[in-house]
């Protein structure tokens, strides 16, 4: 552990000296430094990832050895790293273009190394869009197209290029595995994906959540060769913890978002994760209206955005051909006075169920209005999800665990494997749970890993806790109007407290006093109502 901290501070540091780079730039909050930022960072784990494995296939292949080979035994070495790290020139190598930064067309070399790379890897490392064309690896041009200012795009590339080269990426790194990876990614885009990358992507899921979830949906499973789908991925968290909870190697990632700026997100939490096999499946773009994935998953997570002014394109969801069966409740209607607050989660929801497989789970993070929402689609929605017995469960969350939204959240928890045996739903109300922080501005409820253990072990072990967790029959949910809040069901609690009659007759005067005191107050706002009236007439 104390060897995992030193190098996330190692790390963490470079990515403030490389913020600090671009700030000295006048370029700290343009639009272009999170690209600036995390391709740069993208650059260096790649590089030494590649210096990484071939060193593993020879002790001996450090980068004079490469250097000095020949271009066949080069090429022989690139067939033999195989899928095991991305495809590098010799001259790409941030080792080898630290010796030219004092060429007076440097950030040209530097845009052209990441131009190669990016080519050299399109098959693997590319995201697709919803309309077939390709998001590469790196931008062509990443600093002529991100700083403006010509005469600043040498030396921004050459303190880039002293940064990546302080510091070397080793065994220690390379094998520390999901919890310091998704720590350091978290450190990085922090500033960057405060939304989940814009309105679309509302809310960013905090750490503690996907965890919960990861391991609620795998349990005592061990899955092997499953698909992990999410609808509205953002930058991957709820999927890089599911995946790392099945295991890397025995899960495929398939994802959608509309907006470009996760996907770019994702797809290094991906090569950072150790799933780079995954990015072929990552595709830009509207799940709703131009769905890509048609497989069944045997895994679905998503924190899907809640409300979204989608009236433009609202429409045209119902002259899609597969209209009727995947979105069997309706598509809410445009509102009048504020179509930002239109319901496009009930189309997640319903797209998310008919994208699980016959035998698979799903977890959904919803507006905890939603448990005993009267509309018509939210009623059929909980009516087709209680009545074929797939709601394995409903957690209630803690208010303001997303910092970005006060809204109150609960996640459904779907398990299509139930059968006529499983006839309880648990129902666990976390909402208690966690400790209020101030970051920046806003509150923000923070699950300690004992809260987080407490809600894991009582779903998974399927726990009656007082006050916390109860299994509710199904019929009784059905009868109770399909209403999923967890306090619904609690059992009423009385308590009795022993009086003498001196103690008795003392309440009953005193409540007597009280009542007589009610009442003539009544009375009195009673003739100040009529006197009211009369002056009104």
């Amino acid at each position: 552990m104390e060897e995992n901290n030193s190098y996330s501070k190692i790390v963490k540091d470079l990515v403030d000296e490389l913020k600090g780079v671009f700030n000295n730039a006048g370029l700290g909050g343009e639009a272009g430094e999170y690209k600036l930022l995390t391709q740069s960072f993208l650059y260096k784990f790649i590089n030494d990832k590649f210096l990484y494995e071939a060193k593993k296939l020879d002790n001996n292949n450090d980068y004079e050895r490469i250097m000095g080979m020949s271009d066949d035994e080069y090429d022989g070495l690139i067939i033999d790293l195989g899928n095991s790290s991305a495809t590098i020139k010799r001259d790409d190598l941030i080792e080898t273009i630290y010796s030219h930064q004092n060429d007076e067309d440097f950030s040209e070399i530097f845009d052209n190394v990441l131009n190669d790379i990016a080519v050299d890897n399109n098959d693997v490392y590319s995201v697709e869009t919803s309309g077939d064309s390709l998001i590469r690896l790196f931008d062509s041009k990443l600093i002529e197209n991100n700083v403006i200012d010509s005469s600043q795009r040498n030396s921004v590339a050459k303190a880039i290029i002293n940064k990546l080269s302080k510091i070397k990426f080793d065994e220690s790194i390379f094998e520390a595995g999901f919890d310091f990876f998704s720590t350091i990614f978290e450190y990085m885009i922090k500033d960057y994906n405060k939304d989940g990358g814009g309105k679309y992507a509302e809310y960013y899921t905090p750490h503690s959540v996907a965890k919960i979830i990861a391991k609620i949906l795998i349990g005592k499973d061990t899955p092997e060769n499953v698909s992990v789908y999410d609808p509205s991925a953002g930058s991957g968290t709820l999927l890089m913890n599911l995946a790392s909870q099945i295991g890397t190697d025995r899960a495929t990632v398939y994802s959608q978002d509309i907006s470009q700026k996760s996907a770019n997100l994702l797809r290094l939490n991906l090569i950072l994760n150790g799933l780079s096999h995954s990015i072929k499946n990552i595709v830009q773009g509207n799940t709703i209206t131009n769905n890509k994935h048609h497989n069944k998953m045997d895994y679905i997570v998503s924190n899907p955005p809640f409300k979204l002014d989608f009236s433009e394109w609202r429409d045209s969801i119902e002259s899609l051909p597969d209209f009727s069966e995947r979105f069997f409740a309706g598509v809410p209607n445009v509102k009048k006075t504020n179509k930002s607050g239109m319901e496009i989660y009930d189309l997640f929801i319903q797209h998310i169920l008919y994208s699980l497989s016959n035998d698979g789970k799903a977890a959904i993070v919803v507006p905890t209005g939603f448990l005993t929402s009267t509309s018509r689609i939210n009623k059929k929605i909980r009516e087709k999800i209680i009545d074929n017995n797939w709601l394995s469960g409903v957690v209630s969350m803690p208010s303001q665990i997303f910092a970005t939204t006060s809204t109150s959240v609960s996640v459904l928890i779907l398990d299509k494997t139930r059968n006529d045996d499983d006839k309880d739903i648990l129902f666990v109300d976390a909402s208690r749970l966690g400790t209020q922080i101030r970051e920046s501005s806003n509150q923000r409820t923070v699950l300690s890993e004992e809260d987080e253990k407490r809600i894991i072990d009582t779903f998974v072990y399927r726990s009656d806790v007082d006050e916390f967790s109860i299994n509710a029959n199904i019929q009784k949910v059905k009868e109770n109007n399909n209403v999923l809040v967890p306090g619904q069901y609690f059992p009423i609690k009385i308590k009795f407290s022993k009086l003498t009659p001196e103690e008795f007759d003392e309440k009953v005067k005193d409540y007597e006093t009280k009542l007589s005191d009610l009442y003539k107050k009544g009375e009195e706002l009673e003739k100040e109502i009529l006197s009211g009236l009369n002056n009104l007439k």
